[in-house]
């Protein structure tokens, strides 16, 4: 694992590569944001940064539907329906988050479907 990171380059922030990419994640709605900014020449970490952004984002917007969609007083889908949706939104997004940190971690440049194309558009 050692090689694989040294070769990520240097950071500004003075952490090693990996473990900025991982605080680009750890608190999405305040460290993407401020790693991207501070991080301008490592492409490593904006691509992290920027990926984390998007995801929260996408997370925090699914969820927000989800729950709207379970307060409703006639429910559309059905109550059991809509509560599991929830769930896998809630779940799904936290497991994804906990595999997007373990990723960064190792020093893997994994992509998210859809997002990370995004990500590397906009780095």
């Amino acid at each position: 694992m050692g090689d694989k990171i040294t070769e990520l380059g240097t950071t500004r922030s003075g952490f090693p590569p990996n473990i900025a990419a991982v605080l680009a994640y750890a608190l999405t709605v305040l460290t993407d944001a401020a790693m991207f900014v501070v991080e301008r020449e490592n492409k490593y970490v904006r691509f992290h940064a920027m990926q984390s952004i998007l995801f929260g984002a996408t997370w925090m917007i699914l969820w927000i539907l989800a729950s709207i969609e379970t307060t409703l007083p006639i429910r559309i889908i059905g109550f059991i329906i809509t509560d599991v949706i929830l769930f896998v939104v809630v779940l799904g997004g936290f497991v994804t988050w906990l595999f997007l940190l373990y990723k960064a971690y190792r020093g893997a440049r994994f992509k998210l479907p859809v997002l990370g194309n995004i990500a590397e558009r906009i780095m």
